[in-house]
């Protein structure tokens, strides 16, 4: 059984954090959430991974490598542009032979890997197994209709009106007859081969589609709110370490990690909390479910409920909560008169102010 990983697309959700990154990249607890996939997939006892990559390829394959550090082969698909998640199935048929495969989008997150899954479908080997799970708002997905007996009886790509709550999480299992479901349909309205159409075919072929309704924790960490709440999630977590430096000045409440490398000066830190490699904290307190990545530095600030990633200064801000803050950022106070803010914001930001 191989794997078919999908780390292409714009990421226009996480604007402008992903003008300059991938959105599989951004970090949650200071790991890529791609990262979270490919161990969920090693996990499972898959070994052979082909990873759809599009503008942002250079940068996921530099964070990627041959994927021996995940214990994988990766091979790299080029996609020119993200035409839908049956065309990545298209363009990786050279790939997959006629092997079985679980295809998983990289900025999914699920709770508790997908090793059962794969399990389960190994044993029985329907044409096509989904997960779905219940949203509140199934507008923004591919939402599936179940008959009384809880079979797959129509699948919807993000419709204005849903016959359902039942949302299709970003795994699907597949044998090779879904190569022949992505040739047999036309592109959507938004021009994308859509792969709620090619399960469509299967069901109107008859073919063995079969569901499962997850009760863990799932998350598209496509906007910044899941990213904050996936983050939270996966902080819970986390126990207690000190590899770096923490004076006597300082307090550690729960549990907290602190990278080596990193320092803790005359602060106070509440955990859950990541404090990563060469990050230094003074004068400052870090609150509950915050992650803050490698050679940071934040003085006389408070910081909660956030991410900052790598290399960005806060320094004498007062409070910042649920941001997400990117790579080489520096938020400071102003100085002089008359208070004005001064700001300088990329395409799609949103900035609340206290006027």
């Amino acid at each position: 059984m191989k794997a078919l990983v999908l780390s292409g697309g714009a990421g226009t959700r996480l604007r402008p954090i992903t003008h300059t990154s991938a959105k599989q990249l951004v970090p949650v607890a200071n790991k890529p959430v791609l990262f979270y996939g490919l161990e969920s997939i090693a996990a499972a006892g898959i070994t052979e991974v082909g990873v759809v990559v599009g503008d942002t390829a250079a940068e996921i394959e530099e964070a990627v490598g041959d994927g021996s550090k995940f214990g994988l082969e990766i091979t790299y698909i080029p996609q020119e542009r993200p035409l839908g998640l049956a065309h990545a199935v298209l363009i990786a048929r050279d790939f997959l032979g006629d092997d079985d495969f679980v295809m998983y989008l990289g900025d999914n997150f699920i709770v508790g890997g997908i090793a059962s899954l794969v399990d389960e479908f190994r044993a029985h080997r329907p044409d096509a197994q989904i997960l779905l799970t219940h949203v509140p708002d199934p507008r923004s997905f591919g939402v599936a209709e179940l008959d009384p007996a809880g079979q797959v009886t129509g699948l919807e790509e993000k419709p204005e009106k849903p016959k359902s709550d039942l949302a299709l999480v970003g795994v699907y299992l597949f044998t090779p007859v879904i190569h022949d479901a992505v040739r047999a349909i036309e592109p959507s309205w938004r021009g994308e081969l859509e792969i709620t159409h090619a399960l469509q075919h299967l069901i109107d072929v008859r073919a063995d589609v079969r569901s499962t309704v997850i009760e863990g924790y799932w998350k598209d960490t496509g906007n910044v709110t899941d990213m904050l709440e996936v983050n939270r999630t996966v902080l819970e977590t986390v126990g207690h370490r000190i590899d770096g430096e923490v004076d006597e000045a300082s307090e550690l409440v729960g549990r907290v990690v602190v990278e080596e490398g990193a320092r803790i000066v005359a602060s106070r830190v509440v955990g859950p909390v990541v404090i990563g490699a060469g990050t230094q904290v003074s004068d400052s307190y870090i609150g509950p479910f915050t992650s803050v990545a490698e050679n940071c530095r934040i003085t006389d600030s408070e910081l909660e409920f956030s991410i900052v990633l790598r290399d960005s200064l806060i320094q004498g801000v007062g409070r910042i909560e649920s941001s997400l803050i990117g790579r080489h950022v520096e938020v400071t106070p102003t100085t002089g008169v008359p208070s004005a803010h001064r700001l300088v914001l990329g395409d799609h930001s949103k900035v609340q102010i206290r006027s």
